[in-house]
Protein backbone atom coordinates (compact mmCIF):
# COMPACT_ATOMS: atom_id res chain seq x y z
CA UNK A 1 0.00 0.00 0.00
CA UNK A 2 3.04 2.46 1.03
CA UNK A 3 4.85 1.56 -2.10
CA UNK A 4 1.18 2.40 -4.29
CA UNK A 5 0.96 5.52 -2.44
CA UNK A 6 4.81 6.72 -3.15
CA UNK A 7 4.44 5.67 -6.68
CA UNK A 8 1.24 8.09 -6.95
CA UNK A 9 3.40 11.01 -5.05
CA UNK A 10 6.09 10.71 -7.28
CA UNK A 11 4.29 10.67 -10.59
CA UNK A 12 2.16 13.90 -9.25
CA UNK A 13 5.32 15.94 -8.52
CA UNK A 14 6.86 14.99 -11.91
CA UNK A 15 3.64 15.99 -13.83
CA UNK A 16 3.56 19.33 -11.02
CA UNK A 17 7.30 19.96 -12.09
CA UNK A 18 6.54 19.42 -16.18
CA UNK A 19 3.56 21.57 -15.94
CA UNK A 20 5.28 24.43 -14.58
CA UNK A 21 8.89 24.00 -16.49
CA UNK A 22 6.58 24.11 -19.60
CA UNK A 23 4.57 27.58 -18.62
CA UNK A 24 7.92 29.01 -17.38
CA UNK A 25 9.66 28.42 -21.26
CA UNK A 26 6.04 29.77 -22.52
CA UNK A 27 7.29 32.73 -20.66
CA UNK A 28 10.34 33.15 -22.34
CA UNK A 29 9.46 32.71 -25.60
CA UNK A 30 7.35 36.08 -25.62
CA UNK A 31 11.01 37.87 -24.31
CA UNK A 32 14.28 38.17 -25.77
CA UNK A 33 16.03 34.54 -25.24
CA UNK A 34 17.70 33.93 -22.11
CA UNK A 35 18.23 30.68 -20.23
CA UNK A 36 19.01 30.62 -16.58
CA UNK A 37 20.77 27.40 -15.59
CA UNK A 38 17.76 26.40 -13.23
CA UNK A 39 15.25 26.38 -15.90
CA UNK A 40 18.09 24.35 -18.17
CA UNK A 41 18.49 21.93 -15.22
CA UNK A 42 14.91 21.68 -14.71
CA UNK A 43 13.99 21.03 -18.43
CA UNK A 44 16.60 18.20 -18.37
CA UNK A 45 15.07 16.37 -15.56
CA UNK A 46 11.50 16.59 -17.19
CA UNK A 47 12.46 15.63 -20.39
CA UNK A 48 11.59 19.35 -22.22
CA UNK A 49 13.57 20.55 -24.88
CA UNK A 50 14.68 24.18 -25.04
CA UNK A 51 15.52 25.73 -28.73
CA UNK A 52 19.50 26.33 -28.93
CA UNK A 53 18.26 29.72 -31.31
CA UNK A 54 15.84 31.91 -31.61
CA UNK A 55 14.59 30.59 -34.62
CA UNK A 56 11.42 29.20 -33.04
CA UNK A 57 10.86 33.29 -31.35
CA UNK A 58 10.48 34.79 -34.28
CA UNK A 59 11.11 34.04 -38.00
CA UNK A 60 14.66 35.21 -39.40
CA UNK A 61 14.58 38.52 -41.26
CA UNK A 62 14.89 38.11 -45.44
CA UNK A 63 18.60 39.70 -45.78
CA UNK A 64 20.60 40.73 -49.16
CA UNK A 65 19.81 42.72 -52.06
CA UNK A 66 16.31 40.68 -52.69
CA UNK A 67 15.10 41.25 -48.81
CA UNK A 68 16.24 44.87 -49.09
CA UNK A 69 14.34 45.45 -52.40
CA UNK A 70 11.22 43.89 -51.46
CA UNK A 71 11.33 46.15 -48.09
CA UNK A 72 11.88 49.36 -50.51
CA UNK A 73 8.91 48.49 -52.80
CA UNK A 74 6.95 48.26 -50.12
CA UNK A 75 7.98 51.16 -48.06
CA UNK A 76 8.70 53.54 -51.35
CA UNK A 77 7.03 51.72 -54.25
CA UNK A 78 6.68 54.72 -57.05
CA UNK A 79 10.68 55.94 -56.34
CA UNK A 80 11.79 52.10 -55.91
CA UNK A 81 10.10 51.40 -59.47
CA UNK A 82 10.85 54.12 -61.08
CA UNK A 83 14.59 53.75 -60.53
CA UNK A 84 14.49 50.15 -61.56
CA UNK A 85 12.74 51.76 -64.55
CA UNK A 86 15.60 53.60 -65.13
CA UNK A 87 18.69 51.32 -64.58
CA UNK A 88 16.71 49.46 -67.35
CA UNK A 89 16.52 52.08 -69.69
CA UNK A 90 20.28 52.82 -68.74
CA UNK A 91 21.25 49.31 -69.74
CA UNK A 92 19.10 48.73 -72.62
CA UNK A 93 20.22 52.06 -74.12
CA UNK A 94 23.88 51.16 -73.68
CA UNK A 95 23.56 47.90 -75.12
CA UNK A 96 21.59 48.97 -78.36
CA UNK A 97 24.24 51.61 -79.09
CA UNK A 98 26.73 48.49 -78.74
CA UNK A 99 25.33 46.46 -81.21
CA UNK A 100 24.47 49.69 -83.66
CA UNK A 101 27.34 51.86 -83.49
CA UNK A 102 30.91 50.94 -85.47
CA UNK A 103 34.28 50.61 -83.32
CA UNK A 104 35.63 53.85 -83.81
CA UNK A 105 32.36 55.63 -82.71
CA UNK A 106 32.01 56.88 -78.56
CA UNK A 107 28.77 56.32 -77.18
CA UNK A 108 26.33 59.15 -76.80
CA UNK A 109 25.80 59.48 -73.10
CA UNK A 110 23.13 61.88 -73.94
CA UNK A 111 20.83 59.69 -75.41
CA UNK A 112 21.66 57.12 -72.21
CA UNK A 113 20.96 60.01 -70.54
CA UNK A 114 17.43 60.67 -71.94
CA UNK A 115 16.56 57.20 -71.91
CA UNK A 116 16.96 56.87 -68.21
CA UNK A 117 14.98 60.32 -67.48
CA UNK A 118 12.10 58.82 -69.58
CA UNK A 119 12.17 55.23 -67.44
CA UNK A 120 12.96 57.70 -64.29
CA UNK A 121 10.59 60.36 -64.39
CA UNK A 122 7.49 58.85 -67.35
CA UNK A 123 7.69 54.80 -67.09
CA UNK A 124 8.33 53.89 -63.70
CA UNK A 125 5.96 55.98 -62.47
CA UNK A 126 2.66 55.19 -64.99
CA UNK A 127 3.80 50.99 -64.64
CA UNK A 128 3.02 51.57 -60.92
CA UNK A 129 -0.57 53.21 -61.33
CA UNK A 130 -0.96 51.01 -64.27
CA UNK A 131 -1.00 47.71 -62.42
CA UNK A 132 -2.52 49.15 -59.35
CA UNK A 133 -5.74 49.98 -61.87
CA UNK A 134 -5.38 46.70 -62.99
CA UNK A 135 -5.62 45.05 -60.53
CA UNK A 136 -8.55 47.53 -58.65
CA UNK A 137 -10.38 46.83 -62.20
CA UNK A 138 -10.15 43.19 -62.41
CA UNK A 139 -8.68 41.88 -58.78
CA UNK A 140 -8.91 37.79 -59.59
CA UNK A 141 -5.64 36.60 -61.19
CA UNK A 142 -7.86 33.83 -63.08
CA UNK A 143 -7.40 32.87 -66.75
CA UNK A 144 -10.22 34.94 -67.57
CA UNK A 145 -9.55 37.85 -65.66
CA UNK A 146 -5.80 37.75 -67.25
CA UNK A 147 -6.79 37.58 -70.94
CA UNK A 148 -8.57 41.07 -69.82
CA UNK A 149 -5.68 42.97 -68.40
CA UNK A 150 -3.34 41.62 -71.33
CA UNK A 151 -6.19 43.15 -73.76
CA UNK A 152 -5.90 46.09 -71.86
CA UNK A 153 -2.75 46.59 -72.31
CA UNK A 154 -2.37 46.08 -75.65
CA UNK A 155 -5.08 48.29 -76.46
CA UNK A 156 -4.80 51.61 -74.26
CA UNK A 157 -1.43 51.41 -72.46
CA UNK A 158 1.05 49.99 -74.75
CA UNK A 159 0.12 52.33 -77.74
CA UNK A 160 -0.24 55.48 -75.58
CA UNK A 161 3.19 54.54 -73.92
CA UNK A 162 4.69 54.37 -77.29
CA UNK A 163 3.57 57.50 -78.89
CA UNK A 164 4.37 59.39 -75.53
CA UNK A 165 7.78 57.80 -75.89
CA UNK A 166 8.71 58.75 -79.54
CA UNK A 167 7.52 62.28 -79.15
CA UNK A 168 9.23 63.20 -75.76
CA UNK A 169 12.61 61.99 -77.48
CA UNK A 170 12.15 63.68 -80.22
CA UNK A 171 11.18 66.89 -78.48
CA UNK A 172 14.03 66.76 -76.30
CA UNK A 173 16.55 66.36 -79.66
CA UNK A 174 15.20 69.44 -80.52
CA UNK A 175 12.83 67.99 -83.54
CA UNK A 176 9.86 70.42 -84.68
CA UNK A 177 6.25 69.34 -84.70
CA UNK A 178 6.20 68.00 -87.80
CA UNK A 179 9.23 66.11 -87.57
CA UNK A 180 7.52 64.54 -84.45
CA UNK A 181 4.52 63.99 -86.74
CA UNK A 182 6.29 62.31 -89.71
CA UNK A 183 8.65 60.39 -87.42
CA UNK A 184 5.19 58.68 -85.66
CA UNK A 185 4.01 58.09 -89.24
CA UNK A 186 6.73 56.13 -90.03
CA UNK A 187 7.65 54.61 -86.60
CA UNK A 188 4.55 53.71 -84.13
CA UNK A 189 2.77 51.45 -86.54
CA UNK A 190 6.43 48.88 -87.03
CA UNK A 191 6.77 49.27 -83.37
CA UNK A 192 3.14 48.43 -82.46
CA UNK A 193 2.93 45.38 -84.62
CA UNK A 194 6.18 44.19 -82.98
CA UNK A 195 4.85 45.03 -79.59
CA UNK A 196 1.84 42.75 -79.84
CA UNK A 197 4.64 40.15 -81.26
CA UNK A 198 6.41 40.41 -78.13
CA UNK A 199 4.57 41.56 -75.45
CA UNK A 200 1.17 39.29 -74.47
CA UNK A 201 3.56 36.33 -73.23
CA UNK A 202 5.03 38.85 -70.99
CA UNK A 203 1.58 40.56 -70.03
CA UNK A 204 0.61 37.01 -69.40
CA UNK A 205 3.01 35.75 -67.05
CA UNK A 206 3.31 38.78 -65.39
CA UNK A 207 -0.89 38.89 -64.49
CA UNK A 208 -1.13 35.82 -63.85
CA UNK A 209 1.94 34.79 -61.74
CA UNK A 210 3.04 37.81 -59.88
CA UNK A 211 1.45 39.89 -57.15
CA UNK A 212 0.39 43.44 -57.95
CA UNK A 213 3.55 45.05 -56.07
CA UNK A 214 5.98 42.82 -57.98
CA UNK A 215 4.38 43.32 -61.44
CA UNK A 216 6.51 46.91 -62.48
CA UNK A 217 9.76 44.91 -61.63
CA UNK A 218 8.33 41.91 -63.72
CA UNK A 219 7.36 43.80 -66.73
CA UNK A 220 10.62 45.94 -66.61
CA UNK A 221 12.70 42.94 -66.83
CA UNK A 222 11.07 42.31 -69.63
CA UNK A 223 10.71 45.25 -71.40
CA UNK A 224 15.23 45.28 -70.92
CA UNK A 225 15.01 43.63 -74.67
CA UNK A 226 12.36 45.29 -75.94
CA UNK A 227 13.85 48.73 -74.92
CA UNK A 228 17.33 47.84 -76.79
CA UNK A 229 14.44 47.74 -79.79
CA UNK A 230 12.94 51.03 -78.98
CA UNK A 231 15.57 53.18 -77.95
CA UNK A 232 17.14 52.20 -81.27
CA UNK A 233 13.79 53.02 -83.08
CA UNK A 234 13.36 56.50 -81.14
CA UNK A 235 17.07 57.72 -82.13
CA UNK A 236 16.90 56.74 -86.03
CA UNK A 237 17.23 59.87 -88.46
CA UNK A 238 14.37 62.13 -89.12
CA UNK A 239 12.18 61.02 -91.72
CA UNK A 240 12.96 64.23 -93.63
CA UNK A 241 16.82 63.33 -93.61
CA UNK A 242 16.29 60.27 -95.08
CA UNK A 243 14.37 61.34 -98.18
CA UNK A 244 16.46 64.50 -98.42
CA UNK A 245 18.74 61.56 -99.16
CA UNK A 246 17.27 59.51 -101.12
CA UNK A 247 16.00 61.98 -103.28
Amino acid sequence: MSGALFRNVAADTARLLRRNAAAEIKQLQSRPVFRSPQLLGRAKETGISIPSSPSGLCSSPKVGFVGWYLGMVKSRPIITKSVTSSIIYVAADLSSQTISKKASESYDLYRTARMGGYGLLVLGPTLHYWFNFMSTLFPKQDLITTFKKMAMGQTIYGPIMTVVFFSLNASLQGESGSDIVARLKRDVIPAMFNGVMYWPLCDFITFRFFPVHLQPLVSNSFSYLWTIYMTYMANREKPAVISAETL
